[in-house]
């Protein structure tokens, strides 16, 4: 899988403060063929994190509640949007609003997302492939909005036990689908599917 041109920092929510998490970082980038390559590296004091285990590479939901990454992808000027939810369990989640967390009435199925996760001394990198006709309507025209983030699980109870990560926190508690968190912009000359 290629990885993303540019590495961004992903800031930490005030609220769920994270001293055993040192950075979080992602990216995005489409591959020659149409799939998109989401890029997450975590640096921290993994021994006081907790990774979830590969039991499997199936879709299951409540991905959050543990350490898992997360895209948002909407095209501007829509209001509907999808979520993408990457364990380093290897499971995965994906869903459709037509609206501000209002879910689609019919499920969203995908293709599995390929995901590749290696944790060493200190850090922890996971790489999600994703169908490109998986993240947009097929008739929507327009460029990509794109947010990326993270929940980040810890051992720590006195620090709270899971810290929320995303580009940009706009509200003043944790919430990934707030619009204006998808900050990152794909013009138009992508290829829309």
């Amino acid at each position: 899988m290629s990885l993303p041109d540019q590495m961004l920092a992903l800031l930490c929510h005030p609220l769920t403060p994270a001293p055993m998490v040192r950075s979080v970082e992602a990216g995005v980038s489409r591959s020659a063929d149409g799939c998109f390559v989401f890029f997450y590296r975590l640096c921290g004091d993994m021994a006081r994190l907790l990774i979830p285990k590969p039991p499997s590479e199936t879709r299951s939901d409540g991905l959050w509640e543990h350490t898992c990454f997360e895209a948002f992808v909407a095209v501007a000027g829509n209001s509907a949007y999808r979520e993408f939810n990457f364990s380093p369990s290897g499971q995965w989640a994906a869903y459709a609003f037509y609206g501000y967390r209002q879910p689609e009435a019919t499920p969203f199925s995908i293709q599995p997302p390929q995901i590749s996760t290696r944790l060493s001394a200190g850090r922890l990198e996971l790489t999600a492939l994703i169908a490109g006709d998986s993240l947009l309507y097929s008739t929507a025209t327009g460029s990509l909005q794109i947010g990326l983030s993270a929940v980040i699980e810890s051992t720590d109870t006195v620090e709270g036990c899971r810290s929320y990560w995303a580009l940009r926190h706009p509200a003043a508690r944790p919430d990934f689908h707030h619009r204006d968190a998808f900050v990152l912009e794909f013009p138009a000359a992508w290829p829309l599917i």
